[in-house]
Formats: C-alpha cells, structure tokens, sequence
C-alpha cells in the first residue's frame, strides 16, 4: 500500500529527538502555554517575518479568531472561495457573518480575484483567500482590492506552510495568516494545533491571545467571553524539532512534483506553479475528466488517492440557506468533478512515483 502521506517514515527519522523532547516535557508538569509554546511562536514570527505568531488549538481556530478580532459579525459578509475544506466557511458563520463566494481560477484553484469586486457590498468588511493545495492566491491583487475598499484580509494558509510570493511567505500578507499543524500538513503536529501570525495588524495580538484563553488577562480577570484554544507544548515541541527541516521537507516534496509532472504533463492536467510563487505541494492534484476511473485504477494496485473536494461548499446542505444552486460557480463546480490527489511526501520513493505515474497514464489514455 502506498499512502498519501507517510509520516512514520518522517517520524523514524527523528525518533531520538521527539523522544528526549518529549520526556523533558512531561518530566517538566508544564503543558499548557508554556515555555515551548512561547519559543515556537518566536521561531515561527522569524521563519515567516511576520510581527508575531500566536498558537492556537488548530487551523479552525485560528481562523475563527482572525474573524472574530477583526470584529465581523452578525449582519456582515466576508468574501471567500467555494473550493476547500469546511472550516473555511465555518470560521465566518461562527461569528453570524455570512460568507459570499466567488468563483476559482481554474489553474490554481485559489479565488478569482477578477470577480471579486462585483460581490462586494457596503456589508463586506473582509476577504479570505485560501493558498489552496500548497499554492499562493494573488495576494497582491487581494491586498490592492481589499486597500481600495478599505477590508480586512485573513489568509488561509493551512496547506501553505512556506509558500511564497516574489520571496515573501504567505501569512504576512493579510490582516492575519492562519496555519494549521494538523498531521498531514506539511508542518505537522502528532495531534491538532494551530497557528495566527500577524502581518498588517499587530494591534490585535493582546486581543488574540485574551480570546484563546477564555478572554483573560490574567489569572482569573475577563474582561471578555473567549474560547478554550491553547497550543499545548507537547505540540510546540515537536513542531520547533520539525520547523528546523521544513524548507528540506519542501524541497523534497516540489522534487516529487515536478518529477510527477514529467511523467504525467501529457496524459492529465497537473498543477502548475505561476511565476514569482513557490509551491510547496501539501498536496499534488491532477485534473481528469478521466477521474473516477483513475482512483478506481489506483485503488486496485493498493494506491491512495483523495478527492479534495468532490462538493463545492455552496452545494453543502449545511449552507444551503445562502439559496445556491448547480452552476453559480462552475469553475469549482468542474474542479470537483475531474480532481484527483496522488501521494506525495518527502519520503516517497522515485521508484514509487513512477509506479504510480505508470497507472494514471495507462487508466488516462
């Protein structure tokens, strides 16, 4: 069986380290917010550049909490993409904002930003892109429309970790960035976690970190109702031992990819990288309108694939009040038909990718 993601070959080869980390922790008593927490939210603010990094209890979280210090609410809009994952959108109705899609490039699958100024209304105070798959949206077109209608931004970069933008990272573009460290990801906790760093509005910072602590201040003193979501510093030590590798881990997984696209260019639609971005492949998705029968293909020979998403959101039941229907946005609508994600993870072996490569082609042709 050849998985999507392999992370206990990752784990063999950083075994001893996790290990005597971990032991210092527990031997420590100190689990919640600690001094690891604190170390990694300095080395995350430096890897990035941004004015600082909070940690939080996972990708939902952070992005829940950039809406709600952002002071968006019931009566609002936020501006967003219908291609990814349901936390996305969850974040925003958490808050009683409602979100307004617009329609995906349909090379990078990030938002259109074309069509984004025609769904802006007096009551859209944000937009949220989302650098999907690993691929940085247009940040500089979202920043430039967002500037222009006075709007807050809040980055998705939850499979981004060390995407960049003409050698910025993504995260440090938007009013705040929001990572998640769930185990898959590129950056990859052995449970959930997350991250908030803090680009155009460091004003906020004091205010995050109140909300992620039921609102306080101080020992027992709330000056405002907040959430249960703290890093916790098993997770902030694990993620310090593997931040130190994340530029090879990427390297490796763009070696994957390109490796995947030499043998696969003409035979499917592969994910591209625009000029002055670097990708860094949490996951590697083909198009085909050969789809299903390509994961059925692999399937057979004992090979993951994953459809990331087989329902835009403004077809989910759960959202089925904003009154969408089939065909409001067939860029995504096309996307979630011909989709596939093959493995890729810093350790999968060449052999493997032409193995695999050898079966997309042969189930493509």
């Amino acid at each position: 069986m050849i998985p999507m993601v392999d992370l206990g070959k990752q784990f063999a080869g950083i075994r001893e380290e996790i290990m005597e980390m971990m032991c210092r922790i527990l031997e420590s008593s100190h689990y919640i917010l600690g001094p690891n927490v604190r170390e990694f939210e300095k080395k995350i603010a430096d890897y990035l550049k941004v004015a600082g990094a909070i940690g939080v209890a996972s990708g939902t979280d952070a992005l829940h909490l950039s809406v709600e210090v952002l002071g968006i609410g019931e009566g609002d809009e936020v501006i967003t993409t219908p291609f990814t994952f349901f936390a996305t959108v969850e974040a925003i109705v958490y808050t009683g904002a409602q979100p307004v899609f617009v329609d995906i490039d349909e090379k990078t699958f990030a938002i259109d930003c074309r069509k984004i100024e025609e769904k802006i209304t007096r009551k859209t105070k944000a937009i949220l892109p989302v650098h999907l798959f690993g691929h940085p949206a247009d940040m500089k077109t979202v920043m430039k429309i967002a500037g222009k209608h006075r709007l807050s931004v809040v980055e998705d970069c939850a499979q981004a970790f060390g995407a960049e933008i003409e050698g910025q990272k993504v995260g440090g573009f938007g009013n705040t960035g929001c990572f998640s460290f769930y185990p898959s990801k590129n950056l990859g906790a052995y449970g959930d976690g997350g991250m908030i760093t803090l680009g155009r509005d460091g004003s906020v910072s004091d205010e995050i970190r109140e909300l992620r602590n039921h609102g306080s201040k101080g020992s027992y003193i709330h000056d405002s109702v907040g959430f249960n979501s703290r890093l916790d510093e098993i997770q902030a030590g694990i993620l310090q031992i593997k931040l130190k590798r994340i530029d090879e881990y990427n390297r490796k997984r763009r070696e994957k990819a390109e490796l995947y696209s030499s043998l696969l260019s003409d035979a499917v639609t592969c994910p591209i990288e625009k000029e002055g971005c670097y990708h860094v492949y949490n996951q590697y998705t083909i198009r085909s309108r050969k789809r299903d029968e390509i994961q059925r293909r692999l399937k057979e020979e004992g090979i993951s694939s994953v459809v990331y998403y087989p329902r835009p959101l403004h077809l989910q039941k759960a959202l089925s009040y904003l009154g969408h229907r089939e065909g409001d946005f067939p860029a995504a609508e096309e996307a979630a038909k011909e989709v596939l994600s093959l493995p890729i993870y810093p350790e999968l072996e060449e052999s493997d990718i032409k193995r695999i490569a050898g079966i997309v082609r042969k189930a493509a042709g």
